[in-house]
């Protein structure tokens, strides 16, 4: 019988996770009897995706604010810090925010505009338009800030993020003074000691911050990259892609995990003989067209994969052939023709105009939005998603 559907995404739900649980067992376990519940079957090539939270908690990757400030402390100095370019988040990045300035004396907060790197605004670009502030160049000062824009609630959140950030410094026991530009060097007309807080470009501001003469210069994945007070660590992302836990509690990113994934690929082999991939995904990598929210906060969208998960799409585009190479057929004709392209398809595609408008992006990529996609954030109870036919085309 010819097949009907193409790619499945599942959310599969499992207990909640606890620090010391047995986590390639229980995305197993609750894999397996999904299937059985749910009456479908495993195939060969279906991913098995794990959020990384879950992975993280069963780590017991933790740490405190007051591991945070420690860590600030010693490797800033603990008197007047720059913090600059954080994104604006209560979840991902207040709480972070809370032991810096536990470490410090004064924080100089330095904020991007008219919004954060994954595209959280604090105003529109017809406001700078409006008031002739050119983003580019123009430093401001909060007191002009106010004076031309006021009071500016998250369209989302409803929250005034420029007071929340400054109240939760003062609030940790340091000065505050916040100002409002978009390149790297502004800050050192306060301080020379800086962390830096933005994600993807953390590794180009760092460098323009020490050739412009900066003396202390730390990326936001060189706090906590190595225990404190006996606290979690990520070696390589630091305090990037931690999440709340509670007041005073963060979780951080999880830890080397490619044995996990591994092992939960073998597992299944050896229950069903099928070989699945496995990752683990983070944040999804996907613009909201209303917020102009990018999303991706976290480091990488997966950091650990199996290794048929490397590379990106090989794909034919099939309203292309249809509309070109074979616009004068139709029906079994064009269906049999298209066949015969995409099974004569060898190698890259990479410069075929036949693959033109087919997603040029990493595997883990892809599948990891879909994945987060699917399993939102919220209270589905579907950490594990199982992805099937990704990999199928039009002749399968």
């Amino acid at each position: 019988m010819e097949r009907r559907v193409g790619t499945v995404s599942r959310g599969i739900r499992c207990p909640i996770i606890r620090e010391g649980d047995d986590l390639a067992k229980i995305v197993t376990d609750s894999v397996l009897e999904a299937a059985e519940y749910e009456n479908f079957e495993l195939r060969d090539r279906d991913v098995i995706s794990v959020t990384e939270s879950i992975v993280a908690r069963a780590q017991g990757n933790y740490a405190t604010v007051q591991d945070i400030a420690d860590d600030v402390r010693a490797k800033l100095g603990g008197e007047t810090i720059g913090v600059i370019f954080p994104i604006l988040s209560r979840n991902r990045f207040a709480i972070c925010l809370k032991g810096i300035a536990m470490g410090a004396k004064k924080v100089v907060l330095m904020l991007s505009y008219p919004s954060d790197e994954v595209g959280n605004a604090l105003l529109t670009y017809d406001q700078l338009d409006e008031k002739g502030i050119n983003p580019y160049s123009d430093v401001l000062t909060l007191e002009k800030y106010r004076e031309l824009f006021g009071e500016n609630k998250h369209e989302f959140t409803g929250v005034d993020y420029v007071e929340y950030y400054a109240n939760l410094i003062k609030e940790a026991g340091a000065e505050v003074e916040v100002i409002f530009a978009n390149h790297a060097k502004a800050i050192l007309d306060y301080t020379d000691c800086v962390l830096n807080c933005d994600i993807h470009t953390r590794v180009r501001t760092k460098r323009l911050l020490l050739a412009a003469g900066a003396k202390k210069v730390c990326s936001l994945d060189e706090i906590l990259n190595a225990p404190v007070n006996g606290s979690g660590c990520n070696e390589k992302y630091g305090l990037l892609g931690s999440n709340k836990a509670t007041e005073d509690k963060i979780k951080l990113f999880p830890r080397e995990c490619q044995g996990l994934v591994e092992q939960i690929q073998a597992e299944i082999l050896k229950k069903t003989g099928k070989h699945v991939e496995v990752m683990v995904y983070g944040d999804g990598a996907f613009k909201d067209p209303q917020g102009k929210i990018w999303e991706l906060a976290d480091p990488v969208v997966s950091p650990a994969f199996t290794s048929g998960l490397i590379g990106t799409p090989n794909e034919l585009k099939l309203k292309y052939l249809a509309d070109n190479d074979f616009k004068n057929l139709k029906g079994a004709e064009l269906k049999a023709a298209i066949e015969k392209s995409i099974k004569a398809k060898s190698g890259s595609l990479v410069g075929n105009m036949a693959s033109q408008g087919t997603t040029p992006r990493q595997l883990t990529d892809l599948i990891g939005s879909l994945c987060d996609l699917t399993s939102g954030s919220g209270d589905k109870g579907t950490p594990v998603v199982l992805v099937q036919g990704y990999f199928d085309n039009y002749t399968d």
